[in-house]
């Protein structure tokens, strides 16, 4: 008979039991475990998107949908009053949706986790990336806009008042701190983000421009500063001291000063006796060539250091600052006249006028009159229509024949181009640098093929650059030709060849329906002709120069509409 230990099996029969219980929890554990990673547990928000009850795949593509955009949106930043815009992705701001998500799903059998995802989700924030140094190079783009450069202030007179602009203090961003900040709080910021900013002070602050105005401005122009000199007397009232008022910063500190100049001018214009009875020497044409007229010494007021004694005279009750007379020196002495060098013939031009035409031969003397005697000094460029100007009639000038847009019309000043042709030659033919020309639309046989050139108040203008290193004086005259001489100083040897005629264009018939149509019977061909230049002086030559024009044939004209 065998015995049976009954408290052994009681023993083996309850591990039986319990062991396999606990397989039956831990497989209830792990299965639950398993379907709780296969979702976002109920109730998680990500900034206002619900993801709960969603797998992971879903989860994603709804915030890249509803998050996407907001990532996507320029982040507004401020400093000082002033904002600017970032662009997120060119900035280095990203929105990571995959990190988001991170262990929202997934198996696992930590506690913990599964409880959480077993009670419910709850607020979850999304995560963003930052690439810092293109984040600090968006800011500092950003930062040239936001930015202020400290306003210095000014002092100023305004109808003899002195004025003063306050100064403002500027800012620059702190981009080292700002890194961080927009980093932090760009994503779906709602207002712009506040850049931190270092303030820059103005180099001279408010108060030196207040002690100036009560120091130096107000006691400036508190009343006329008289100046004599010797029996002579003139004022210089508030308002010409502060035109000639003005005022430097430097080391915290306003001064003012006057300028001399403009108080000598303003001395002279308020008693013209004190101005110098010195006379300058001339170069005027005597017997047809230029003669030098000896300058005369004078006696005027002595304007040197004027500034210095007017300032200090206008902070004394009296007032007044005296000045001298003495001998003056003329500006342009015999010496420097004869230095000059205007004492030869360069050049002399002429060429025919119709006279049949009394109104044209009056506007050609009218211009010859004005440019007879013209000094044009060493490097200055003469202009024609400066010295010619206005064409008015109050200045001598009649209607009489011009040509405009290739048709015969009648203008003040007509015939003036055989004036501006003159200048151009003579400068031309005297090695002068051609500076602006323009030759006629048609080819007028009184003049050479190539080398001649219109002018028309405001719009052409005939200019040549005296480049003799000496003055040179313009002769010009009417008599029974067109005359033009320079005088001054041969310098250049000149040489000039004009080419054949070609491209030759036959006249034909045009209609012009203008009020001031003037008919022609035509008949002259048009032609392109080309004229070069050669210069040389006694230490250099020049590039050869070539010009070229085309003339527009001499047409038929009936005035009116093409039948």
């Amino acid at each position: 008979m065998k015995v049976r230990n009954t408290k052994r099996g009681r023993l083996r029969t309850a591990w039986l039991v319990g062991g396999a219980s606990a397989v039956v929890l831990a497989g209830a554990y792990a299965g639950g475990a398993w379907f709780l990673g296969g979702q976002i547990p109920a109730g998680t928000m990500v900034h206002g998107v619900d993801i709960g009850g969603m797998d992971a795949a879903q989860a994603s593509d709804a915030l890249r949908a509803e998050l996407g955009p907001v990532a996507g949106r320029g982040v507004r930043v401020s400093a000082a009053g002033r904002d600017a815009t970032l662009d997120p992705a060119a900035s280095g701001l990203t929105l990571d949706v995959d990190a988001t998500l991170e262990d929202q799903t997934g198996y696992t059998l930590d506690p913990s986790v599964l409880w959480h995802r077993l009670s419910g989700g709850g607020p979850l924030e999304p995560v963003v990336t930052t690439d810092e140094d293109r984040l600090r190079g968006a800011l500092e783009a950003a930062a040239t806009r936001l930015d202020r450069v400290p306003v210095e202030g000014t002092i100023s007179f305004k109808d003899a008042r002195p004025s003063v602009t306050e100064p403002v203090a500027g800012s620059v961003v702190d981009i080292d701190a700002a890194v961080p900040l927009v980093a932090a709080a760009w994503f779906d910021a709602p207002e712009p983000i506040d850049l931190p900013a270092e303030t820059i002070e103005p180099a001279v602050a408010a108060g030196a421009f207040d002690r100036a105005r009560t120091d130096l401005a107000e006691p400036l122009v508190a009343g006329p500063v008289t100046v004599t000199a010797g029996g002579l007397k003139a004022a210089l009232v508030p308002e010409v001291l502060a035109d000639a008022a003005a005022f430097a910063v430097a080391d915290g500190r306003v001064s003012m000063t006057l300028d001399n100049g403009a108080l000598a001018d303003a001395l002279l214009e308020a008693n013209p006796d004190l101005a110098s009875t010195a006379r300058d020497a001339r170069i005027e044409l005597r017997n047809g060539r230029p003669a030098v007229l000896p300058s005369v010494p004078g006696r005027g007021v002595d304007t040197a250091g004027l500034a210095d004694k007017v300032l200090k005279a206008a902070s004394t009750p009296r007032r007044t600052a005296a000045v001298k007379l003495s001998v003056t020196q003329p500006e342009l002495t015999t010496a420097g006249a004869k230095a000059l060098g205007v004492k030869e013939q360069l050049v002399e031009f002429s060429s025919p006028y119709p006279t049949y035409d009394a109104l044209r031969t009056k506007n050609l003397r009218a211009g010859a009159a004005k440019l007879n005697g013209v000094l044009v000094m060493p490097g200055e460029t003469f202009s024609l229509i400066e010295h010619l100007s206005p064409i008015t009639t109050a200045n001598g000038y009649f209607d009489s024949g011009v040509v405009v847009d290739g048709f015969e019309s009648k203008a003040l000043g007509g015939g003036l181009s055989q004036i501006s042709t003159q200048l151009f030659n003579a400068g031309f033919l005297a090695g002068m640098d051609d500076v602006e020309h323009q030759p006629h639309s048609r080819w007028f046989d009184r003049y050479p093929a190539g080398r001649e050139a219109t002018v028309w108040e405001g719009v052409i203008d005939m200019k040549w650059r005296n480049n003799t290193g000496h003055a040179v004086m313009i002769q010009a005259w009417v008599a029974d030709r067109v005359y033009t001489r320079l005088w001054g100083t041969d310098v250049w040897d000149v040489e000039t060849t004009t080419s054949e005629h070609f491209d030759v264009k036959k006249p034909r018939t045009v209609y012009n329906a203008g009020e001031k149509c003037v008919p022609e019977s035509g008949g002259q061909e048009g032609f392109s002709v080309t004229v070069t230049r050669d210069r040389k002086s006694a230490t250099r030559t020049l590039p050869r120069e070539t010009l070229r024009w085309t003339y527009q044939p001499w047409n038929k004209v009936v005035c009116g509409e093409k039948p």
